[in-house]
């Protein structure tokens, strides 16, 4: 038995896979701020419904919001930093970097470690190696003194050149872990080993912040699991796709920060696959966020950093500065607060707005009748007509409509004097427009046309909100996936055990030697199998992906370029280049002029340790209770309401005209007027010419 347990803003979804490919499911409400409990809740209500033992589980891989939700929420450690003399405030001066041209009224966010809180030491080594003031001891007991004073929990390190000459932060790492054992102590050349004093302090500060909130979660986690017998290996899903072993989830949290989208994408990417689908769009929408990412050529896409907290939350090359970066690699995922648990509110104009603040678990939105009373996307979904009534999932929620619809009249319609489905239709149109946002980062914002591209849909709201968001992005096909909102939870099961690497350097090409970049790819695989042999994995079947970081000199970002294997040559150098120019033009609209160079500024290289599953076709689950012929659905001013038929993924047996409503066991398929809709052979709904009901 192999577990994925999924942790979102409302839900918490748990699916089981048996050596058989049999596939059991459990939905619970989200339990914060103690979402383990929630975790807990579901893996054993499933263990006590089949009667099976913990102790037949082998495998647990959980994908979690615990360190997102710290730094959102400010509930981090108390943290102070460490850096080298002449170095304290460049963790506030930032990137001169804003998320709104000229906006005067622009706040840059609030520190993670105040001022008072982060100490210098006069220590510094140069660029070169040189070391221009040695790390006296002395100020290691100062510095312990004021830590003590100061009721500090976790400490950040972060030296002048410890990416290329780690050795005074060790010794910083080796004093503060013996003389004050109760602190976690984070180090940048442990976690960062790169360039560029802020994002290097920013990330390490981040991994310091969250790391006891973390390392608490897994404990708790585990020490429930061994109550039910499982003693199965708990794995965590990374921001950058795989999972990592629980230890290193809790030593380095800031790799696991955006680690719920990253499953969803790689179900995804795995679902393509089997569906040949090389060029894909997903759209993720839950309770609280939605989120877009970019399969191209069945390759995913990788950032090296991204924002938490921000307004669009990505590795945007033209927005930033509204949240907290991160220089870490994560799937290239754009994230906006746009979910079904997404409020709806007037502002004092009169102006109605959805998100980005939420309803989440609790109370929830007003329909689940659980003390939520503001209105929310899915309260409109209900008045529209899409959600249907009664119980969801597993019984766990019950949709009240009365409740839906007296929540928008008080808050939306009347107060605007306008009618309730007029008022239902905004708020989710409004929210579509906020989706977009995302979607057009991953595609028309880098130079794709969505046109070559299918947009899966998938998460509780996503399939609800396809169909008008294709016709916006001019995509022709949509896909739904079975079991589309416990898509992510399925990711977590076809993932494999992953590790990422990076060595520093700055490479003029027209000077590079070959050789250069083999001795750093040669380390770091070097590094990357010991640590597979560390954890007990059999280095045989890793398989392993190097890449470089390129620019053109005088750039502040680069672009990654895969690297071949193999002994490299003065023509794998040109190719290399050729590359990182049809790239840049692609993203940029130019080539580098003549005479500019263009540098390496990183060898990267992922490791990743494929191992056998039995992986079945998925298949829709049955209903809860009884479900209607057909519900009346708005479908726009052009269509208007309309008694809609409602049926099954299962009776799906050729092409049908919408329009239609696919009830499923954790979500709705919206299939408008005027568009074809058929089952494929692996389960997944496809429509075509959606949208075109606006």
């Amino acid at each position: 038995m192999r577990i994925g347990a999924d942790v979102g803003g409302t839900f918490t979804d748990v699916v089981v896979l048996d050596g058989r490919g049999n596939l059991s499911t459990q939905k619970v409400p989200s339990t914060p701020p103690h979402f383990e409990e929630a975790v807990i809740q579901a893996i054993g209500a499933w263990l006590g419904s089949t009667a099976i033992s913990g102790a037949r589980v082998r495998e647990v891989a959980h994908g979690t919001t615990v360190a997102t939700n710290a730094v959102l929420e400010r509930r981090g450690a108390r943290t102070a930093l460490v850096t080298t003399k002449g170095f304290r405030d460049v963790l506030e001066l930032r990137r001169i970097r804003v998320p709104v041209l000229y906006d005067w009224f622009f706040q840059k966010p609030r520190e993670l470690v105040e001022r008072y809180l982060r100490f210098e030491v006069d220590e510094r080594i140069l660029a070169d190696g040189d070391v221009q003031a040695a790390l006296r001891e002395s100020e290691l007991w100062d510095l312990k003194k004021k830590l003590e004073q100061e009721a500090v929990q976790s400490v950040a390190v972060c030296f002048l050149h410890a990416y290329a000459y780690p050795e005074h932060e060790m010794m910083v790492g080796r004093f503060l872990r013996k003389h004050l054992p109760h602190l976690t102590v984070s180090l940048s050349s442990e976690i960062l080993p790169e360039r560029n004093e802020y994002e290097r302090t920013a990330t390490v500060v981040v991994n310091a912040y969250v790391r006891p909130v973390m390392r608490g979660y897994l404990s708790a986690l585990r020490r429930n699991l061994r109550r039910m017998e499982i003693e199965a290996p708990l794995l965590i899903m990374q921001s950058a796709g795989g999972l990592t072993p629980e230890e290193d989830a809790a030593s380095r949290p800031v790799f696991i920060l955006e680690s719920g989208p990253a499953a969803g994408v790689l179900a995804a990417a795995t679902t393509a696959s089997k569906a040949g689908l090389p060029n894909l769009i997903t759209f993720d929408m839950g309770g609280t966020t939605a989120k877009a990412s970019m399969i191209e050529q069945g390759r995913l896409g990788y950032h090296s950093e991204y924002e938490v907290g921000a307004s669009l939350s990505t590795g945007s090359r033209l927005m930033g500065g509204s949240g907290e970066l991160i220089r870490a690699p994560s799937l290239d995922i754009a994230e906006v607060g746009a979910g079904g648990g997404s409020l709806a509110y007037l502002d004092r104009a009169g102006g109605l707005h959805v998100g980005p603040r939420s309803a989440g678990a609790v109370p929830g939105p007003a329909c689940y009748r659980r003390g939520g009373r503001e209105p929310t996307v899915t309260d409109a979904n209900v008045v529209l007509g899409y959600v249907r009534p009664g119980p969801l999932a597993d019984g766990q929620v019950h949709v009240d409509p009365a409740a839906a619809r007296r929540a928008i009249q008080d808050r939306i319609a009347g107060p605007l004097g306008i009618g309730l489905l007029e008022a239902a239709e905004g708020i989710h149109r409004i929210a579509n427009t906020r989706v977009m946002k995302a979607l057009r980062e991953v595609s028309t914002e880098r130079g794709r046309d969505p046109r070559e591209f299918v947009l899966m849909a998938f998460g509780g709201s996503g399939p609800i909100h396809a169909a008008g968001l294709a016709e916006d992005l001019s995509v022709q096909r949509v896909m739904v996936p079975a079991l589309p909102g416990l898509f992510s939870a399925l990711g977590l099961l076809y993932s494999d055990v992953e590790r990422h690497g990076v060595r520093s350097c700055l490479l003029a090409i027209e000077n590079l030697r070959p050789r250069e970049i083999e001795q750093l790819r040669e380390a770091l695989e070097k590094e990357m199998l010991a640590w597979f042999r560390r954890g007990r994995y059999s280095v045989e079947p890793v398989q392993l992906a190097f890449s470089v970081d390129m620019r053109i000199r005088g750039q502040t970002s680069e672009i990654n370029v895969p690297l071949p294997g193999g002994p490299l040559t003065p023509q794998d150098v040109d190719a290399l280049c050729q590359s990182f120019e049809d790239e840049h033009e692609r993203l940029y609209g130019h080539r580098s002029a003549a005479g500019h160079t263009v540098e390496v500024l990183a060898v990267r290289l992922v490791g990743k340790a494929v191992r056998d599953r039995t992986e079945g076709v998925l298949q829709p689950l049955e209903l809860q209770g009884e479900t209607a012929p057909s519900r009346t659905a708005y479908f726009g001013s052009r269509w208007g309401a309309i008694d809609t038929p409602v049926v099954t993924r299962a009776s799906l047996r050729e092409v049908t005209q919408g329009p239609l409503l696919i009830d499923e066991y954790d979500s709705t398929i919206v299939v408008p007027p005027a568009t074809r809709v058929w089952l494929d052979d692996l389960q997944n709904v496809v429509m075509e010419g959606a949208g075109s009901h606006q």
